[in-house]
């Protein structure tokens, strides 16, 4: 896709704070840290857009970005291991469990997971709840630069057996830093505009 535009719309936490306009929406999910945000800025081309941080938990609320005045990428907070109170996290989970399970805008979430580590069952969780909202996931791999070439079919089928996927479901391995799954990536959303 051809970015002509790309900015910032709004944050929000209640189902009545999000976009109105019926514009396909394609949110990206994952664990605190796991470079949803650099993802967002190295697919939009734009350094710096979605908000990005070394410790976990900067993304606190789900987060809208208009895409050529056509679409939504939209930034959800993560889940895991973030460094917030107990309450925070109940109202992140509320937010999202809100956001992912009655939105007819949504046409698919991007499940980031680290290509270095194994998936977390917090990882399985979410394809579970989104396989229950009968939302359509794609699985993209973090972080592939730092996975030395021949450690990386054994990690990606190391995604494929923790959280059970087929063997005909699609990992896109995918690198912030060079660029490596963007087209790939890009191809996908297309496809479910």
């Amino acid at each position: 896709m051809k970015i002509k535009s790309a900015e910032f719309l709004k944050s929000a936490m209640l189902p009545e704070q999000f976009p109105r306009d019926g514009r396909p929406e394609f949110a990206f999910a994952g664990r605190s840290n796991v470079g949803k945000s650099s993802l967002l800025n190295r697919l939009l081309n734009r350094r710096g857009l979605a908000k990005t941080s070394r410790t976990p938990g900067k993304t606190q609320t789900i987060n809208f970005f208009s895409v050529n005045d056509a679409i939504y990428l939209v930034d959800l907070p993560g889940y895991g291991y973030a460094k917030v109170p107990r309450d925070v996290k109940q109202k992140w989970h509320k937010a999202m469990n809100d956001y992912l399970v009655d939105r007819p805008p949504l046409r698919l979430v991007v499940q980031l997971v680290d290509s270095r580590h194994p998936p977390s069952y917090k990882d399985a969780e979410m394809l579970g709840l989104l396989e229950t909202a009968k939302v359509p996931a794609l699985i993209v791999a973090t972080k592939i630069d730092k996975v030395a070439k021949s450690q990386r079919p054994s990690n990606i089928k190391g995604i494929y057996k923790a959280l059970e996927l087929d063997e005909d479901a699609r990992v896109i391995p995918f690198s912030a830093v060079t660029g490596e799954g963007v087209d790939e990536l890009w191809g996908v959303i297309e496809d479910h505009i």
